[in-house]
């Protein structure tokens, strides 16, 4: 019988950018950031994408309160540049969440790997290291089609997505406002 369960005649999962807009949330489930400083830090190699995340996810961390003079912003060169240029931002504005927005499209080579590794790997570091979020937003597409369906097109706008996030975990690492209510043991 347990091994029947292992046997699927249809996928169990697909890639969640096929079903829906992956930028679609429900308002009432982020929390007020007008409290909190954010940090953006945008890849100008594929300006035309990561600007269009860039204006998203200002416009998204605005519209769940943020205050414009609580958001700081650099720009870097390339997408590798993104945990560096995050780590001045912090170093200099001490934000609550720095958000890293760039885009590196497959090429012919492997180039991309090494890159989408290096930031990811870098921001992790970070995150844990100073224990701040350090959101990557960064597209991984194969072709500048897959990369605008992701920067306001079909899919969305990753852009969205990672402001939404830095705001979930900012509000989770400020923890609840009621200590009455929290669950768990405290240090």
């Amino acid at each position: 019988m347990l091994e029947e369960a292992f046997f699927f005649t249809k996928p169990i999962y697909t890639l969640a950018s096929t079903l829906h807009n992956l930028s679609a949330y429900d308002d009432a489930t982020v929390p007020d950031a007008s409290k909190w400083s954010f940090g953006i830090a945008v890849s100008d190699w594929n300006a035309q994408i990561t600007h269009a995340l860039f204006e998203a996810c200002r416009d998204t961390l605005i519209k769940h309160g943020a205050q414009p003079d609580n958001i700081h912003v650099v720009q870097v060169p390339g997408s590798y540049e993104l945990p560096l240029g995050a780590r001045i931002l912090y170093n200099r504005h001490a934000p609550h969440a720095v958000i890293c927005l760039g885009c590196v499209i497959r090429g012919e080579t492997s180039h991309h790997e090494y890159i989408n590794h290096a930031v990811a790997t870098g921001l992790l570091q970070m995150s844990l290291t100073l224990g701040k979020p350090f959101v990557f937003g960064v597209l991984t597409p194969d072709t500048m089609k897959q990369a605008l369906d992701r920067a306001g097109g079909q899919y969305g706008n990753k852009g969205t997505e990672a402001a939404i996030t830095a705001i979930r975990m900012v509000a989770l690492q400020e923890g609840p406002s009621d200590h009455k209510k929290a669950i768990g043991f405290r240090s």
